[in-house]
């Protein structure tokens, strides 16, 4: 199968099979949590070609938990690393000193990701730090960051995993800086008077346009996603930004509808008549959709930032989805080097979102934009521990142990706990921004 216009172009082979053997992934409900479905059959798997795979990592050092994120031969970081310092190859290694902040010290921190706060009884997992092999990456300097954004923008754009990157990245700066509330019905927006920066985040499931009224053959309600169109919920805000931060792909799991050049070409969990061929799955719909959105912010005549995508943020349940068995419970370690079970859909959807990033560089940046690519997905395949699992509230009465028939309670291993493992998000975009605004010459080099 091969769609083809002017600007975009993907292929799938469906003779290739799943490499987990599964044809069960996850859909998200309206909570942002994973419900099991059947995403398609075997059969109908995309291809990833020899030289894109993802490696496992290979490399050990005493005391650290090692981890290689090596990018596909055609994958490029859009300038976002040093020469000779890869900064997403390395290991995690304990760090005593603990998080820049506490459950108790971050009054945005969401309910359902302040673990301590629902009883979680372990900390451990606060206490890793993300190494390089090749360079250091510097704990988050909020007062560092606040001066690199002094007069700037920063938007996290996307879905409910950038709201938990959001609330990571406010809840470090309100250590040094409490800021005002001013959003409104289209963003939240919180202003630091210190250096008249404001950090923004805007709900957007899918990036691409999305409509419900009746389209074609496809019924009033459903989702439709206009893949080769922006979500034009924001662009019009693009030139207001000078960092965006893009989320996205877990929402491709959702019952969709999927449209291209004004033509249906595809679905999830929709497909009305089986005898009519479907050109595009979710896997494919999720790459062509990283182009969009990239394309459309690269040629925007008024946008002259940096547009960083986030890459394939890895949930951790083992034995099945949320509601169907699926567990993070007891995981109080980051993996070790060969623990690591490779997960098929994963791997396919971070091939893909590297493909689409790809495809918009080599398409042409026409304005003064600058893209990046901060791929945490291998690293962050590591960090089973990091996640609420059942401790997603503070009702005292919440299931936490297995019961008498061994399924454990529901939880959430698709979200991080805060603190914990997502602070280092935002130490990769603040060594992005520095890297872009001061140059790469330091000592963290």
């Amino acid at each position: 199968m091969k769609i083809t216009d002017k600007n975009l172009s993907y292929e799938s082979n469906p003779q290739l099979s799943s490499s987990s053997g599964s044809s069960n992934v996850t859909e998200i409900d309206e909570t942002g949590i994973p419900v099991s479905v059947g995403l398609f059959n075997n059969s109908n798997f995309l291809q990833i070609e020899p030289n894109d795979s993802v490696s496992d990592p290979s490399d050990s050092k005493s005391g650290s938990m090692p981890a290689s994120s090596p990018l596909p031969s055609n994958a490029r970081t859009g300038g976002s690393v040093d020469s000779g310092c890869d900064l997403y190859s390395g290991s995690w290694i304990y760090d005593s000193s603990g998080p820049l902040y506490t459950n108790n010290t971050c009054p945005v921190l969401t309910q359902m990701q302040n673990c301590q706060g629902n009883g979680r009884p372990d900390k451990e997992y606060e206490n890793w730090r993300w190494k390089p092999l090749q360079c250091d990456l510097p704990r988050f300097d909020a007062r560092k960051f606040l001066e690199l954004m002094r007069g700037k923008t920063i938007a996290f754009i996307g879905d409910s995993v950038a709201r938990n990157h959001m609330e990571s990245l406010l809840c470090i700066l309100w250590q040094v800086d409490v800021p005002k509330n001013r959003g409104n019905k289209r963003m939240q927006r919180f202003f630091f008077k210190s250096t008249s920066t404001f950090v923004v985040r805007i709900w957007s499931s899918w990036l691409v346009k999305q409509t419900s009224e009746a389209f074609d053959f496809a019924p009033e309600g459903v989702a439709k996603l206009h893949l080769d169109a922006p979500d034009d919920r924001f662009m019009d805000l693009i030139p207001q930004f000078d960092v965006i931060i893009f989320s996205s792909g877990h929402w491709f799991a959702k019952q969709s509808v999927y449209v291209f050049n004004n033509e249906i070409v595809g679905g999830q969990l929709w497909w009305p008549d089986k005898s009519r061929p479907m050109k595009i799955n979710n896997i494919d719909a999720f790459g062509i959709s990283v182009e969009t959105i990239l394309r459309a912010v690269a040629t925007h005549p008024n946008y002259t930032g940096i547009a960083i995508v986030r890459s394939y943020s890895p949930d951790h349940y083992e034995g099945g989805a949320w509601n169907t068995g699926g567990s993070c419970t007891g995981k109080v370690r980051p993996l070790a080097i060969g623990e690591v079970v490779e997960n098929g859909f994963t791997n396919i959807m971070h091939q893909k979102q590297i493909m689409g990033f790809n495809r918009a560089i080599e398409k042409g940046v026409t304005n003064k934009s600058k893209l990046k690519l901060m791929d945490i997905t291998k690293p962050f395949e590591y960090r089973h521990d990091g996640h609420p699992g059942p401790y997603r509230s503070p009702d005292p009465n919440k299931k936490t142990q297995r019961g008498p028939d061994g399924r454990p309670p529901p939880q959430d291993c698709l979200h991080w706990c805060m603190p914990g493992p997502v602070d280092t998000w935002n130490e990769f975009v603040l060594e992005i921004i520095r890297r872009e605004y001061e140059g790469s010459n330091n000592s963290s080099t």
